[in-house]
């Protein structure tokens, strides 16, 4: 019996990774809709068992300032700064 050539054990051995590949993204795929299958499932338990009550895009929002705010002290945060040094022209609900 002959040894292969360097071009088939090559051959084999990218092969038998990428077959693997394959079937880890197979996989995944897979758990990904049973996991998506089982959070609507929940989802729809929760949402048909309290349902909220719907809010008109003109509600004022209560507490408005305290919301400014905390955006505020995060913003001077994360660029180093003083909340007092932050000016809010416009604050949107989206």
């Amino acid at each position: 019996m002959t040894a292969p050539s360097n071009a088939v054990v090559i051959c084999l051995g990218m092969g038998t990774v990428f077959a693997g590949l394959i079937c880890i993204v197979l996989l995944c795929y897979i758990m990904s809709a049973v996991c998506n299958a089982l959070v609507k499932k929940t989802s729809d338990a929760s949402a048909s068992a309290e349902s909220a009550p719907a809010v008109s895009p003109d509600a004022q929002i209560a507490n408005k300032q305290e919301i400014v705010a905390a955006a505020c002290a995060v913003i001077a945060e994360e660029i180093g700064t003083q909340a007092n040094n932050i000016r809010v022209l416009s604050f949107k609900r989206i």
